[in-house]
């Protein structure tokens, strides 16, 4: 039976990295998997596993485990990618050109239609199919495009001044790797990415020989 209440942040979060299994056992051609051998895979318990799924239904048969293509296919539904989405990253550096060079996003739904900066000497400069634009151009491409999600690559500095542009042009979701907390309204979703925080956490677990 579906939960009634609202799965989750946590649970959602894990969503795609089950996915990211399952797509991986059905590239080598494997058919039926298990909660187990997904946490065995993954480091997550297979008890957690069950249990995150049915916040969403009922997808296995006992006894028999999982139909891998069945389940790519709900959880691509519940994470609403069988649409393709429109992105926008703003900030030019070299954290704005990677995320604009590489291949995975449009190869999993997400079609970065501009990019934007405020430097004068990156402006007009093409990148992997894309001229980079002014930021003062952002508000127009927001609207054309409808755009819903966009990544943050700016100095801290700046990333609240634009994230307060995006919020208004209508943008929900925002990926942000600037250094610095972001003030938006309860209805968008923002997600940091941080690599100083992630090896400072780690470090804490590393003997110092």
């Amino acid at each position: 039976m579906v939960s009634k209440s609202p799965p989750p942040d946590i649970v959602i979060g894990r969503l795609p990295i089950y996915l990211r299994a399952l797509e991986a056992l059905s590239a080598e051609a494997q058919e039926i998997t298990s909660s187990y051998e997904l946490g065995e895979r993954l480091g997550i318990s297979s008890a957690q596993i069950r249990k995150d799924l049915s916040h969403f239904g009922d997808f296995g048969k006992q006894g028999t485990g999982y139909e891998i293509s069945f389940l790519i296919e709900q959880l691509r539904q519940i994470l609403k990618l069988k649409e393709r989405w429109v992105v926008v990253v703003v900030g030019a550096g070299h954290v704005g050109q990677a995320l604009v060079n590489y291949r995975g996003f449009n190869e999993h739904g997400f079609d970065i239609v501009g990019i934007f900066d405020k430097d004068p000497v990156k402006v007009g400069k093409p990148i992997n199919g894309l001229v980079i634009r002014d930021d003062q151009e952002l508000p127009a491409v927001l609207n054309e495009y409808r755009v819903r999600i966009a990544m943050i690559a700016t100095p801290a500095v700046a990333a609240q001044e634009i994230t307060d542009v995006l919020v208004n042009c209508g943008v929900k979701a925002i990926l942000s790797y600037a250094p610095t907390m972001l003030s938006v309204p309860a209805d968008v979703r923002v997600q940091y990415i941080d690599p100083v925080a992630s090896l400072q956490h780690m470090t804490y677990y590393l003997n110092r020989d």
